[in-house]
């Protein structure tokens, strides 16, 4: 995540961290569906209008990192050293956002999304969303010469692989494992 600069930015960042901190205690505290957007707000001491500019849905709220996993992603591929191989760069990257959604604590947080049905949507969709900023990244990639399709199924196989390294025994283990597919693959659709 970049850190913000200036004050403004600064206090904004605040805001939004202790708006996601407070809906993230109170869901875990008392259950998602039973705590509302009010309740949220009156907790964190902003109004819903302030909640809403930082965050575009109750969803977002337990999903905060979700602009920083997808801009992470993205700059994975943009932001590589010249001639500096894809795959490792993304495996690289999918390993980060792993770690973070499997260090201690996250487990309640996971049973939560898991258990609720709009939860679950919003992830999924959340995921598509990535996938398809990813597989624009890669196929604006000069050096990654592949069809749209095959950028598309790179992006997904990337996104599952976070999604089966989180659920994994070990997260690293399976994810080094996901990543020589993912890498066998890329070289199957690599120019002839």
């Amino acid at each position: 995540m970049t850190v913000p600069t200036g004050r403004r930015e600064r206090k904004k960042a605040a805001t939004r961290q202790k708006i996601a901190e407070t809906a993230l205690r109170l869901f875990l505290e008392r259950g998602y569906d039973a705590v509302g957007i009010r309740e949220v707000a009156a907790e964190a001491d902003v109004a819903v209008t302030t909640l809403f500019s930082h965050f575009a849905s109750k969803e977002a709220l337990v999903f905060e990192q979700d602009a920083n996993f997808e801009q992470g992603l993205a700059r994975a591929v943009t932001g590589r050293a010249p001639h500096e191989p894809l795959i490792p760069a993304l495996r690289h990257e999918v390993h980060a956002m792993v770690r973070h959604c499997t260090a201690d604590g996250a487990a309640p947080i996971w049973r939560m999304i898991d258990e609720s049905p709009a939860l679950r949507e919003y992830e999924d969709s959340m995921r598509l969303r990535h996938a398809e900023t990813l597989a624009a990244a890669i196929a604006a990639d000069p050096e990654s010469a592949r069809s749209a399709t095959a950028c598309r199924t790179i992006a997904r196989f990337v996104l599952d692989a976070y999604s089966l390294g989180r659920e994994a025994a070990d997260p690293e283990v399976a994810v080094n494992e996901i990543f020589r597919m993912i890498e066998a693959a890329w070289e199957a659709t690599g120019p002839a």
